[in-house]
């Protein structure tokens, strides 16, 4: 029995149409998952559903005495109001009743010898007790605590933005509701609370329709599956496993049906070049079927976001921190002896709860906070590019193709190319037409590929992640973790989604909340295994303080093997350092050179060996310059800055 009927909505803002003539119904049973690239319009869809906005045609029908409850992706909150208070916000009979109680009871508190307030409040006290509904007050407590909310009398407004979206998750899951519609629930809260979330609503009765880039979460929640798709809704029964296979069957269904049009188009065009020698009825027919199949034309499958920007080149050293301590009025130690170096490959994921220090940590790394004690330490050749949580950078005012040119007009590719900003941004899906649009206009997943596109032009080394899967659409998540797979640099990303974990991560950084960060090798489900098994997974390795002490003795006793480079280059190095990037980037147009003949020569073997002895001999060059620029490169700047630990502390 369908609880609530969608028909024929279309849905348009300027010249751009979201949707089109969609329809579908949700059972009392559903669990519906909606997906599409940012700036589909699933987020518009849902306060369509909700009745927020309103369709330019067609209608929302709900059932009689179904009841709806809506979380937006961004929820309105009134400041002064406590936690409880935003909590019961809803419309419902027994809602009204709570929030009744807790303003007479507030009353009475305020003027405790008021005999009005003394029998209003012992009234509604009947009613509460006829209603049970002293039990969703009680489920509401335990709610907010299970999504880290332990101040109930708080005011919403002292709350950070993460807070705020779990108390609205809160009000959203606990008022009764025959419809719940959610908008990236999983977004702000840890991984232990997106566990406890999906056991929360897999028990839960009632239709359920959501946005989430999650894909575990569409994994083990969803029974249907329903893509926006340039204006279509395309509807799949199961969850993302089988959504993923049933897609395949469709789009080479589409490419089949594209190449018989393209076909039949081709035939009919060849007759009508050669020209009609009389205009009989059936020649005017075919002439009509021709403007008919030219008209008929298959949409153009969807662009998909290409990541293909270069990476600034990486010496040995890359970033290692000692004893790191960090510590907040109010919060205590959030980071407690820490220590770690940077491997030039490194894939770390690093999780914890909610406020236990994971951004604090990329803060320190990435030089925008001080730590109380111990240092951090950056290889010369490092080029750190920083995702943050909020686009907080992002004038709304810039015009999208200007933000991307602020970083660089043209950037080299990992293929050896070269690609202009608008280029790059029709890659990742702004056409000409969006790339001179005001930021202020772009959706929130559209804003935040953006703003990955504006880390990315300035071809960093070291990435560090702050919660990157926040409001990316999953075809942009997909492109993003084969980009990392190729992506020449060091990442560190904090993470709640246990998918893009599993598929990026080979070490974990576990936050335990006390301060402690516990350091283990494998991905998200590895570490889950070995907490579940209550065993302990190998930890990485990280050199005690006596290590290193003794390492140092060991250099001492042998002075001989330890070769001091001077604090200045000699007049040779000079040269040979200002010459030495051109240098490498003629070793590698000869070695590109080289293959492209090898492809031509196929045929001609004595020629192709030839080649061969080339491009290894070039390759070899290549090798003994990079590792020359390295050293070259360490050595300027030791001599221009000497970077040490305390000059990091003192800053």
């Amino acid at each position: 029995m369908d609880v609530l009927t969608a028909e024929n909505l279309t849905k348009s803002y300027g010249e751009k149409v979201l949707f089109s003539e969609i329809s579908f119904g949700i059972d009392e049973g559903d669990k519906i998952g909606i997906i599409g690239v940012n700036g589909a319009g699933k987020s518009t869809l849902l306060k369509i559903l909700a009745g927020v906005e309103w369709p330019d045609q067609g209608q929302v029908t709900v059932g009689n005495s179904v009841r709806l409850e809506y979380l937006p992706q961004n929820p309105d909150f009134e400041d002064e109001a406590t936690v409880l208070q935003q909590v019961f916000k809803g419309t419902s009979p027994v809602m009204q009743l709570l929030n009744a109680y807790e303003s007479a009871l507030e009353k009475l508190t305020n003027h405790p010898d008021h005999p009005a307030y003394q029998r209003g409040l012992l009234s509604l006290g009947q009613k509460m007790d006829a209603a049970n509904a002293w039990q969703l007050e009680s489920e509401a407590k335990t709610v907010l605590n299970k999504l880290g909310i332990h101040e109930f009398d708080a005011a919403v407004g002292r709350l950070s933005g993460g807070q705020r979206k779990r108390v609205a998750l809160a009000s959203a899951l606990i008022n009764p509701a025959e419809i719940l519609v959610l908008d990236e629930p999983t977004n702000h809260i840890d991984n232990d609370t997106v566990d406890w979330l999906e056991q929360y609503l897999n028990k839960r009765k009632g239709a359920l329709i959501m946005i989430t880039h999650d894909r575990y979460f569409l994994d083990r929640m969803v029974t249907r599956i329903m893509e926006l798709d340039q204006g279509k809704l395309y509807p799949y029964p199961g969850n993302y496993s089988r959504y993923l296979e049933l897609k395949a069957g469709r789009l080479e269904r589409e490419e089949a049906s594209e190449r018989k049009w393209q076909n039949r188009l081709r035939n009919e065009l060849a007759w009508i070049q050669r020209g009609a020698q009389g205009r009989s009825t059936k020649q005017k027919a075919r002439i009509e079927r021709f403007k008919k199949l030219q008209a008929e034309k298959p949409p153009e499958p969807l662009g998909h976001v290409e990541i293909a920007t270069g990476a600034s080149r990486l010496g040995k050293k890359v970033l290692a921190w000692t004893h790191l301590h960090k510590e907040f009025s109010g919060r205590g130690v959030v980071i407690e002896d820490f220590s770690y170096s940077l491997l030039r490959n490194d894939r770390i994921g690093i999780i914890g709860p909610n406020g236990s220090g994971k951004s604090t940590l990329l803060n320190l790394l990435a030089g925008r906070s001080v730590p109380e004690s111990g240092c951090v330490d950056w290889g010369s050749t490092v080029k750190i590019g920083y995702f943050a949580q909020e686009n907080t950078e992002m004038n709304p005012d810039t015009r999208v193709i200007d933000y991307i040119k602020e970083v660089a007009e043209v950037i080299p590719t990992s293929d050896g190319r070269t690609v202009t900003a608008a280029q790059m941004l029709e890659r990742f899906l702004f056409v000409p037409s969006s790339q001179w649009t005001a930021i202020s206009k772009l959706s929130g997943g559209e804003k935040r590929r953006l703003y990955l596109l504006h880390i990315l032009m300035g071809a960093p080394n070291v990435l560090l992640m702050d919660e990157p899967t926040n409001d990316l659409d999953i075809q942009t998540l997909t492109v993003l973790e084969e980009y990392l797979d190729e992506f020449p640099g060091a990442v560190l990303a904090v993470s709640h989604d246990r998918y893009f974990l599993d598929r990026m991560a080979g070490k974990i950084f576990a936050f335990t909340g006390t301060g402690q960060i516990e350091a283990y090798v494998g991905n998200y489900s590895d570490y889950q295994a070995w907490q579940l098994s209550g065993q302990v997974g190998p930890s990485v390795e990280v050199p005690s303080e006596k290590a290193q002490l003794k390492k140092a003795e060991l250099e001492e006793e042998k002075p001989e093997r330890r070769k001091e480079r001077p604090l200045k280059m000699s007049y040779k190095e000079q040269r040979e350092y200002e010459q030495i990037e051109d240098q490498i980037a003629q070793t590698e147009e000869e070695l590109k050179e080289i293959q492209h003949e090898m492809n031509e020569q196929g045929s001609n073997f004595s020629r192709l060996q030839e080649l061969t002895i080339k491009q290894q001999a070039a390759e070899q060059k290549l090798d003994e310059m990079l590792e020359r620029w390295t050293y070259l490169n360490e050595l300027a700047e030791k001599i221009r800055q000497g970077r040490s630990c305390t000059a990091n502390i003192s800053s």
